[in-house]
């Protein structure tokens, strides 16, 4: 083996061990969200694998890629940027891995032409990155994953919109400079799908509250009651239960409504007649 062959198989040796490092730092917990709407519980987990996307939503080339005009974009999300085809080829990239390697140490960089040099710019790292609902009101529209990456003179952003599409990976769309130094895209796939996994309660959870309130006032009128007639009227034993004659009766009171309410929608049943009717002497 030849100077040059051992130079390239170090240089692969050290790609893959830098490579293996950066996936075991990496926290999974930032591209998990869960978000409670009403009596839902939205769960969103962009790292986890799905059947047809053994990765979840990491590319498995190693990162994105998205251009316009003479900007291109490169991004990977939940993890750091791996380039084994394609390396960003620009002026910079300081704070994501250097000339030697570009875009290792980053997870969104940026390329722009600037007076004929193209010229990187850092825009996130992973520890950097946040994640929340596009809409509080739809949260199965997906979510937005936001990373940023500060440097000497400004302070950079790229926003990516994970659309769900159950239907498989559309994009990046499109490319959108927001300003000097933040910019955003689209993505479409699977794992912006949300997963309701708990649920709170139900429509009737309202009716529940109201009994619990109609029933704690219930008991404080008893305890009131009982205590005003025990020490200021001088009442002892069961009497001592205010309006208990009307407690007592209560039972038979709801046994003659609910046979009333039989006999109307019933009608009339053997050995009951109606009044109403002829009879026959």
């Amino acid at each position: 083996m030849g100077r040059i062959g051992r130079d390239l198989l170090l240089q692969w040796f050290l790609i893959v061990v830098f490579t293996t490092l950066n996936r075991v730092n990496s926290d999974p917990a930032l591209c998990q969200l869960s978000f409670d709407s009403g009596y839902k519980l939205f769960n969103f987990s962009l790292a986890t694998p799905l059947p047809k996307f053994p990765h979840g939503i990491l590319s498995e080339d190693g990162f994105y890629k998205v251009q316009g005009n003479e900007t291109v974009l490169w991004f990977q999300l939940c993890d750091g940027m791996i380039f084994n085809h394609d390396p960003p080829r620009c002026v910079g990239c300081m704070g994501c891995g250097g000339p030697s390697r570009c875009g290792m140490e980053c997870s969104a960089l940026v390329s722009n032409n600037n007076g004929g040099y193209d010229v990187c710019t850092t825009l996130g790292h992973v520890s950097s990155t946040k994640i929340d609902v596009i809409d509080r009101e739809n949260p199965h529209k997906g979510v937005i994953v936001k990373m940023s990456g500060s440097s000497s003179k400004y302070n950079c952003s790229l926003s990516i919109s994970v659309i769900c599409d159950a239907n498989g990976v559309k994009g990046p769309l499109v490319l959108e400079k927001l300003d000097r130094c933040n910019y955003a895209t689209v993505l479409r796939h699977p794992s912006g799908c949300a997963t309701v996994t708990t649920v709170h309660g139900s429509g009737w959870a309202w009716f529940g509250t109201l009994i619990a309130i109609i029933a704690c006032l219930f008991i404080a009128y008893l305890l009131v009651g009982a205590f005003y007639r025990f020490f200021a009227l001088g009442v002892r034993g069961i009497d001592v239960i205010p309006n208990l004659d009307l407690w007592m009766s209560l039972p038979h009171k709801i046994q003659n409504c609910f046979v009333s309410l039989v006999r109307r929608f019933k009608g009339p049943s053997h050995g009951y007649r109606n009044y109403s009717s002829p009879v026959n002497f």
